[in-house]
């Protein structure tokens, strides 16, 4: 089989969350120039005319946008029944999330609990729910989002580094269980990437040059980083890789 082959997703049908910008952004646009169609869905998604739908048209795919609150469990379980009923999802990329920043002392249980409800126990429910068909069918690839703090403490982000760890445990959990039944569960850790949920950081001249100083490949991160991890672990030649939180962060945690 050539190199090409094991990457192509054509004919297949990826659900992409938190798909409007950034990291979703770049894995929905490069799951479908690997052929994939793609349901994106997040909770601002515009209904229609969004880039996402833009940039996946433009490479001859087809493109369903959702919206959807992963902090709503109700809403979580409805868009799973809807995306389980409109036929097989073959690559799950749970990718939305959010970020909350205040210090431990002062971090409210309402913010604990947000950060934790979309980053890990939505994932959960939605990855159980599109987990079960691909189970049934005996084949199925689901992605997760983790973090470098899936590795890692943080500063200031307590729930954020409780739901990234929890993501890298779930991630094992589930390819435990899963693998022998055709299914591949693996994450990706980005590390320090320019988008919106980082820019409270590339705004401190101080811990921006904290992050540049350790980086050996002196360089944020962009979202079109993310893109060839994401079609590997979407596509064929990712098959015997089960269990795995792979690290795109320029060399951080080599340092």
């Amino acid at each position: 089989m050539s190199a090409g082959g094991l990457f192509d997703l054509t004919g297949q049908t990826a659900v992409v969350t938190g798909a409007r910008r950034g990291i979703g952004l770049a894995m929905a646009v490069a799951l479908a120039d690997a052929g994939a169609d793609i349901i994106g869905v997040s909770a601002n998604l515009e209904p229609e005319g969004s880039v996402v739908e833009k940039r996946v048209n433009e490479l001859g795919r087809r493109f369903t946008g959702i919206r959807a609150d992963f902090a709503d469990r109700a809403a979580v379980r409805k868009l799973a029944g809807e995306l389980t009923d409109s036929g097989p999802i073959d690559i799950l990329v749970n990718n939305g999330g959010t970020i909350a920043r205040t210090p431990a002392a002062e971090h409210p249980d309402d913010m604990w609990d947000q950060v934790i409800e979309v980053n890990l126990s939505s994932q959960f429910v939605l990855s159980r729910e599109i987990g079960r068909a691909m189970i049934e069918r005996g084949s199925g690839k689901i992605i997760f989002t983790a973090s470098l703090l899936s590795f890692q403490g943080g500063i200031n982000v307590p729930g954020y580094t409780a739901s990234k760890s929890g993501i890298a445990g779930l991630t094992k959990a589930l390819a435990n269980e899963w693998a022998p039944l055709g299914v591949n569960v693996n994450a990706i850790a980005p590390g320090y990437i320019a988008t919106d949920n980082t820019q409270a950081l590339q705004d401190d001249a101080v811990r921006e040059k904290s992050i540049l100083d350790r980086i050996p490949a002196a360089r944020w991160g962009q979202a079109e980083d993310l893109a060839g991890s994401a079609v590997f672990l979407a596509s064929r030649a990712s098959d015997y890789v089960n269990g795995v939180v792979l690290p795109v962060d320029g060399g951080w945690l080599g340092r």
